[in-house]
């Protein structure tokens, strides 16, 4: 459903506000382990995510990665726009241009109330609501 790039800045973002709660700033390589990602390439991902505000960064000895309260109430709907575009909200689902109300594919019709679905899920999860499943143990990032 996601691009690779995207999967991994939601992953290595939920990781970094769970991580970061207490003050603490982490570096790529124990964002890299603790996601299960290659370290180079959430280093690319988060870098471009700092620049846009998605996460924050320091650097030097007592650098790394951090999130602050507006962070957190960011939602994965504002991320997935961000890495992957609009077209999980609003593109076809089988990926045709011309595709619309007047001109539907062949599943158009329900297609547009799965997206409806997920683009609401995606609009009301935010960051901060599964640092808190991961705290109750509800949820996992790395088995």
């Amino acid at each position: 459903m996601f691009s690779k790039t995207c999967e991994y800045a939601i992953r290595s973002l939920i990781f970094i506000a769970q991580q970061s709660k207490d003050g603490r700033r982490i570096g790529i390589k124990d964002i890299a382990s603790g996601i299960d990602s290659p370290e180079y390439f959430i280093a690319k991902i988060l870098q471009d995510l700092s620049r846009k505000g998605f996460v924050q960064s320091a650097k030097g000895p007592n650098g790394g990665f951090y999130m602050d309260t507006v962070n957190l109430e960011q939602s994965v709907a504002d991320i997935v726009r961000e890495i992957d575009g609009d077209k999980l909200f609003s593109g076809c689902g089988l990926g045709l241009k011309e595709c619309s109300e007047t001109h539907p594919c062949p599943i158009h019709n329900d297609f547009k109330h799965i997206r409806q679905e997920i683009k609401n899920m995606l609009e009301n999860s935010k960051i901060s609501m599964f640092v808190k499943n991961l705290d109750l143990k509800l949820t996992f990032l790395k088995q």
